[in-house]
Formats: structure tokens, sequence, C-alpha cells
């Protein structure tokens, strides 16, 4: 498979842009662990063009990364232009658009999948980023706004007639928020729409290696995404690799193994801020991983986890558990 000049391996898997959870560290864990294309956090083009120090920095990147996609977005088409340039001058693989965020504080304001309710806006954004820049434009999006506006297959074509090179469908409406099921159907009828030429990657629900190889060969898209399936288990991506060549689960590693894996991303993220910040910014992967699912009596050292401020007091607490617990 191919994004423009990116060539990719049968059946990728890429890490979903997320907001403070695809930062640096986590993005290093998620290429080791076998991610074929990661994703900054998204960016406000109105923020990067203002210079603001928390938001440039979100378009660093290392070497290692490669291949990687900036992610901006924006309800202005000049803005978009601007941040489109200025994402280009820091040498990501690809810019990708972001029309598909359905958060409140950006749908409410026309911007990520609140462009749903104006796709002439949409298509404009698109048409001018692509012709601004000279590196591969991307976009990611919804379903449509509501049940009632599912208008994706029609937009599908409109937005490859711009120009990007890849386009990403999340099988969700706006309205969805992130309940109820992904609906991968109206991803399937993309990907097998015939007028449709550019790869197709299907997002939303992939919280399995079952899951991921069935959307596979339910749909036929060019590559998955995966989101929240991957908070707290950057191996994640082995696994579904795995099990998408072998047809056989891998082997489970030693319990230390995966929590080793967790303080090396939380020590990471310290690193590259400070103490607090990189145990705050971790919390999410805490709550999220399944490695604690299924250890009774475990509430407690949950919560003890989560409140803990110094990096000593987390590793300690971290470190007891598979005596404590009697977990291997």
């Amino acid at each position: 498979m191919k994004i423009a000049h990116l060539e990719f391996p049968d059946r990728p898997i890429f890490l979903a842009p997320m907001e403070d959870v695809t930062d640096i560290g986590f993005r290093l864990l998620c290429k080791r662990f076998g991610a074929d294309m990661v994703y900054t956090e998204f960016i406000s083009s109105d923020a990067l063009i203002r210079d603001v120090k928390k938001t440039k920095r979100k378009i660093l990147f290392s070497e290692e990364e490669r291949p990687l996609g900036i992610q901006i977005y924006g309800n202005d088409p000049d803005a978009m232009v601007e941040a489109a340039r200025i994402c280009e001058e820091a040498d990501p693989d690809l810019i990708d658009i972001n029309f598909g965020c359905p958060v409140k504080k950006i749908a409410g304001r026309g911007a990520g999948s609140g462009m749903m309710r104006t796709p002439e806006i949409m298509l404009e954004i698109t048409r001018k980023v692509v012709k601004a820049v000279k590196k591969p434009v991307t976009v990611k999006t919804r379903l449509g706004w509501d049940d009632h506006s599912q208008i994706i297959v029609e937009l599908a074509e409109q937005l490859q007639d711009c120009g990007i090179a890849a386009l990403t469908l999340h099988g969700r409406t706006r309205a969805q928020m992130y309940k109820g099921e992904a609906d991968w159907t109206l991803i399937g009828a993309v990907k097998n729409n015939p007028r449709m030429k550019i790869p197709i990657i299907g997002n939303g629900d992939v919280t399995t290696v079952e899951i991921c190889r069935r959307r596979f060969e339910e749909t036929g898209v060019d590559a998955v995404m995966i989101g929240r399936g991957s908070i707290g288990r950057p191996w994640f991506f082995e696994e579904a690799k795995h099990f998408l060549s072998t047809g056989e689960q891998l082997p489970k590693k030693p319990f230390r193994w995966y929590l080793d894996i967790l303080k090396e991303q939380i020590q990471q993220c310290v690193e590259r801020t400070d103490e607090l910040r990189g145990i705050l910014h971790n919390r999410r992967h805490l709550a999220a991983t399944p490695i604690f699912k299924g250890i009774p009596d475990f509430k407690a050292i949950r919560i003890a986890m989560l409140r803990a401020n110094a990096l000593e007091e987390l590793f300690s607490i971290m470190d007891e558990i598979p005596e404590k617990f009697q977990v291997e």
C-alpha cells in the first residue's frame, strides 16, 4: 500500500492522533512495537500561527518516528493554509487535516467534525491546503454530523477530487461522540466505491487483534488505525501484526515486562517535561491499561497509583503489584 511516495507493508496498522496521548515518548514505543505510521497530537491552526509555545512543541518529532504525520485542525481556510506551511517546515512525511474531532469546544466552533455541517468549507480548506504545500495531504473525518446526515460516501469522492493522498474514516457520526459501536459498513462502502482511487484507512473500536483482522477482511480497507485501543498498551501493534501474519495470539509475556514498559513510558515523559507533568500525562494510560484488569481487590492500589505525584512513590507502588497480588 502506498500513500503518495510512502510505501507500507501489506495490511499496515497506524497509531491514531490523540490529544494528550500521542506525545513523542508514546509514539516511539508504538513504533518500536510495529506501528507502521504515527501521528502527532492534533494541533490548532490558530494557536500555531500565533506561535503559542505549547502548540509549537507538538510539531517536534524524532527521526526514529518516521513515517510521521502532523495533524492540524481549524475552521478558517487561510489560517489552515498558514499552519500547514509551518508544519511543512518541520519536515513531516505528510500533513493530516482533522475533520473528525467531536469535542464540543472544537466541533461547536465549526472545526473538527463540526465541518460536517459545512462541507463546502471543508472542501475549500482541503483544496487550499493541498495547493499550498508540497507534502502529501491526508484527511481524517467521520461518517457525518448525525444519523440523518451520513454524507461520507459522496463527501469522500469530493475530498479525493481536492487532491488528498489518503482518507481516514472513523465509523461514527459527530452526534455519537465515542458512544455506541463504530459502524464500519459505510467505511467499507467508501473503500469499495469504484470511483475511489486513494487509500482508505479505517478507524474505530479496534480493541482486539481479532477485530483488527476482521476489519481488514470485511471491508478491504488499506490500513487500520488504532486509537483508544492502544492507550496503556503500546505493545498492541506487535500483537496485532503477529495475529495478522500467523492467525495465532502472540504468547503473553511476564507481568513485569508489561509493567516495565509502562514505567519506561512514564520515565521518558518525565525526562522530556518534568516529574509532575510526566506523571499527570500518563495517568490516562495507567487507568486504561488492560494489565491490571481481573486483579481482585485492586481498587485501592489503582487509586494510589493515580494519586501519586512523585516518580519514586509511583514506581514503588507499581513494583509492589506482582508480589502483593501474585501475578506472573
